[in-house]
């Protein structure tokens, strides 16, 4: 319930299957943001943009019902010469069949009327929710402009290497990130990919252990035959990275911080 979660995701929605069964209360939804992965790289460049929101939800609602009601009007009044004519035609041939379509045409205006008001609420709540989807990508947008996440969580399907590379923009200094992927082969590439870009340290490949056990009365046994682990994490650490000066300037640099009687050793040991 405190601080904020952003849950990137693929396609249409996120999933949150297990988040539901938990009970949690409303509050705690409140702190739980959403933000679309293929607007990513637009927010990374600048060119995200998303339309101002209105003062009030229910305005285009309201303005919708207006027109809807005077649409609805004329109906109304086409619907009554049509009855009116069709009970006159009726009152020549017999009394009680006239009886009979007059019930019939109630029966069917009080349909469409239950109908009609069905279709404004349904039409109303789904511009509602537009309204909050629209608002919650605006907040969370602007939290992630900020760059100041306290960590990274990354657990996918997809290759991790693009995604860790683009999501650590937003992630402040000095704080843990920590990728998990089935297989070792897209973590050592996203290993040398960070040692190559900079920028992190202590980073760790590590594998985690998954151990399968047979629980049954008197007979509750760590399986013999097993096959495969848990996967891989890949975790370290960000840090500030320079861009500005170039590797030689660093080096330079580094050189005139050294004292003279270990620069001295190092330069005869290069001799």
């Amino acid at each position: 319930g405190y601080g904020s979660i952003i849950q990137m995701y693929p396609g249409g929605g996120p999933v949150r299957a297990a988040t539901s069964c938990f009970g949690f209360p409303k509050l705690f939804f409140d702190n739980l943001h959403e933000f679309p992965l293929s607007k990513v790289d637009s927010l990374l460049s600048g060119t995200f943009y998303t339309e101002p929101l209105p003062s009030e939800p229910e305005d285009n609602a309201l303005v919708e019902e207006e027109s809807n009601g005077l649409t609805d009007e004329k109906q109304a009044s086409l619907q009554e010469t049509e009855e009116e004519s069709t009970t006159e035609a009726a009152m020549e041939i017999n009394q009680t069949e006239e009886q009979d379509t007059m019930d019939i045409n109630a029966e069917d205006t009080e349909f469409k009327e239950n109908k009609e008001k069905e279709n404004k609420e349904n039409v109303r709540e789904k511009q509602r929710k537009q309204w909050e989807r629209r608002k919650k990508l605006i907040e969370t947008a602007a939290l992630l402009r900020e760059k100041n996440a306290d960590g990274l969580i990354v657990a996918s399907k997809f290759h991790p290497t693009p995604l860790l590379l683009s999501l650590l923009e937003f992630v402040a200094p000095s704080r843990p990130f920590v990728v998990y992927c089935q297989y070792k082969e897209p973590l050592l590439e996203c290993y040398t990919k960070l040692r190559e870009r900079g920028g992190v340290i202590n980073l760790k490949l590590s594998e985690t252990w998954l151990r399968n056990y047979q629980v049954l009365p008197d007979r509750s046994h760590p399986k013999l035959t097993m096959s495969g682990g848990g996967g891989y994490l890949l975790s370290g650490v960000t840090v500030i990275l320079d861009k500005g000066e170039s590797d030689s300037s660093n080096l330079e640099a580094l050189k005139m911080e050294e004292p003279s009687s270990k620069r001295c050793r190092v330069q005869d040991r290069h001799c």
